[in-house]
């Protein structure tokens, strides 16, 4: 069994820059050709191999709760949950795809595509992206023997 104080500390420790957007890689919603993969205690996590695209997606993911916090009926201090954080995420990510006419969700590649177009992450069509964040939902489990819905 893991302490899991011990675990996050040393998480931390081991992983200085952790992706922001690991939640949508991880489920493979998403792409980025500056994660790298981190196994630590049977877990798998994803790092960012660039401090300057790491601080880009974290001001991506401020301005997306932020946009995101009234529609999603969020208490600004409440913590996350994992199905509000995915939908951020995947939902964020396919927003700004779409915003942009790509065809490829690598997160690093959009966030600049991004700024170059729209000379600022905070002059994305928020309007646009937060409709995608509401629109968003996990898939549904399967019941064990039978497809997913």
């Amino acid at each position: 069994m893991v302490d899991e104080a011990q675990y996050r500390q040393t998480q931390r420790r081991v992983n200085a820059l952790p992706c922001v957007f690991q939640g949508a890689l991880l489920a493979q919603h998403a792409t980025c050709s500056l994660a790298v993969r981190k196994s630590l205690a049977e877990r798998e996590g994803l790092s960012c191999s660039q401090p300057t695209a790491h601080l880009n997606c974290e001001m991506l993911e401020r301005l997306l709760l932020e946009r995101a916090t009234f529609p999603l009926h969020l208490h600004p201090q409440a913590p996350l949950t994992h199905s509000v954080l995915m939908k951020l995420q995947c939902g964020g990510v396919e927003g700004i795809r779409e915003a942009l006419a790509a065809t490829h969700n690598d997160v690093h590649d959009l966030v600049n595509a991004a700024q170059a177009r729209f000379g600022s992450l905070t002059e994305l069509p928020w309007h646009q992206i937060v409709q995608k964040i509401l629109a968003w939902q996990l898939r549904r489990r399967s019941k064990r023997g039978q497809p997913d819905e």
